[in-house]
């Protein structure tokens, strides 16, 4: 299995500190999707804009449309996140 090393919580300076912070406050933790993109801050920032704007932005899909196309595709990809 490969391995990623990231940066933890308690260790996160800068643009990963405040995506970290921004993490929390959404949904109470950093899950690992945000800890495996720390090694490249600038583009974890740029990844977590770009989801916000397309899970929260406006849409002609709901909230709930979104969330059901994000589950099948991540089905279809095999993918458990």
């Amino acid at each position: 299995m490969a391995f990623i090393e990231t940066i933890d919580i308690q260790d996160a300076k800068g643009i990963v500190k405040e995506e970290y912070e921004k993490g929390i406050k959404r949904s109470g933790k950093v899950f690992n999707i945000l800890k495996i993109m720390s090694r490249s801050p600038a583009a974890l920032r740029e990844s977590m804009r770009m989801y916000l704007a397309i899970m929260f932005g406006e849409s002609d899909l709901s909230r709930a449309q979104r969330e059901m196309l994000a589950t099948v595709v991540s089905r279809v990809n095999h993918c458990h996140y």
